[in-house]
């Protein structure tokens, strides 16, 4: 195998600006789920805090939380929401040492030629070469199959048809899939592809429409609150293909946030959003690659929570993040809001699906 992990260099604490630097400062928090005055809000990037002259690593971050000093001087990053009387958030809006705070960027930076100023197609778009990250893609799956936990975020398109259904599923058996992550559509149109073998009434490989269709996914939620688990709606209607059959079979877990727009909705969907938020950074928690496919709020809310970076055995080491849509919007969406270490590929998922079956399995 030709994979390997990009190597992280941490910052030398050598340097006068961190031997010169102050311990960070913190402030308790007098009132439940809010922050002090001039709280310091996490990034993606590795952050450093100086505290009784130890630089020490925030191991566990999110983008846009805050950092908690706990009693053993170990450092959790909290929502606000989550917040409880008397923790101790660090304050502080520098990033360069100069108030006991660093934030290291360049760590996995691998940068070993200079770039021209003027030169085409810088963006991502759907005219890019993506030969490239398929292939790095392909031996960093392979690698994680044995040493990390893969995250997929998947909206409906994923299920829409034969094809990418058949793929993810075959993925799922065969290890490439340590955690699901979607919304009530995803799991609904699935499931009633298992019992009818469409998605929204059409047919998933040849496109028909059914007559009574449109009630396909309708019967399908009923059918599921009826039964009461997607557990035993899988057994009562003889459901043995897709995507969560699969994830059922191989006991991989899933999470499906609720949504305003739901039908039904399915009975595992957790309908308080800061609860499915929470199950869904129990996972990212654990992520050392994420793949979001055709679903921009979900891969959005998702990449707010991942870091750039996992601490494995004291040793730290990049989390992988990909966004695949056949929409440029939906991918570059992504980076706008300050997940800049996305790798983005635009393309039909049916097509993404397909082709990481055919080089994987």
């Amino acid at each position: 195998m030709n994979f390997k992990l990009r190597k992280y260099m941490g910052p030398n604490f050598n340097e006068e600006k961190f031997l010169n630097a102050p311990n960070v400062l913190y402030e308790e928090v007098k009132t439940e789920g809010v922050a002090p005055d001039n709280y310091h809000a996490m990034s993606i990037y590795p952050e450093y805090f100086k505290i009784d002259g130890k630089w020490i690593l925030a191991k566990e971050s999110r983008m846009d939380g805050v950092v908690v000093i706990n009693d053993n001087l170990e450092l959790e990053v909290k929502e606000f929401r989550n917040l409880k009387m008397g923790d101790k958030v660090i304050v502080g809006r520098t990033e360069d040492a100069s108030e006991g705070i660093y934030l290291h960027a360049n760590g996995f930076s691998q940068i070993d030629y200079e770039k021209d100023i003027f030169a085409f197609r810088g963006e991502r778009s759907r005219e890019t070469s993506y030969t490239k990250d398929y292939e790095q893609l392909y031996e960093l799956l392979k690698y994680e199959k044995e040493n990390g936990y893969v995250v997929w975020v998947l909206g409906s398109a994923a299920v829409f048809s034969k094809g990418s259904r058949d793929a993810m599923a075959k993925l799922i058996e065969e290890g490439y899939v340590d955690a699901l992550l979607g919304g009530n559509a995803v799991a609904t149109h699935d499931l009633e592809a298992g019992m009818f073998n469409t998605a929204l009434g059409q047919d998933i490989y040849t496109l028909e429409p059914k007559h009574n269709g449109h009630y396909h996914h309708l019967d399908l939620l009923n059918k599921a609150r009826k039964a009461g688990s997607i557990e035993k709606l899988i057994e009562s209607e003889n459901i043995n293909s897709g995507i969560i059959h699969a994830c059922v079979k191989n006991n991989v877990p899933i999470v499906l946030a609720g949504s305003i727009r739901d039908d039904g909705p399915l009975p595992i969907v957790i309908s308080d959003v800061y609860k499915a938020q929470d199950m869904m950074r129990s996972h990212i928690k654990k992520a050392t690659t994420v793949i979001c496919l055709a679903t921009q709020l979900h891969s959005i809310a998702t990449g707010n929570m991942t870091p750039s970076y996992r601490v494995i055995d004291d040793k730290i080491r990049p989390i992988y993040f990909y966004s695949v849509d056949v929409s440029e919007f939906a991918v570059n969406k992504l980076r706008d809001r300050g997940s800049l270490e996305v790798t983005t590929i635009v393309t039909n998922i049916q097509d993404f699906l397909v082709k990481l079956k055919e080089n994987l399995v």
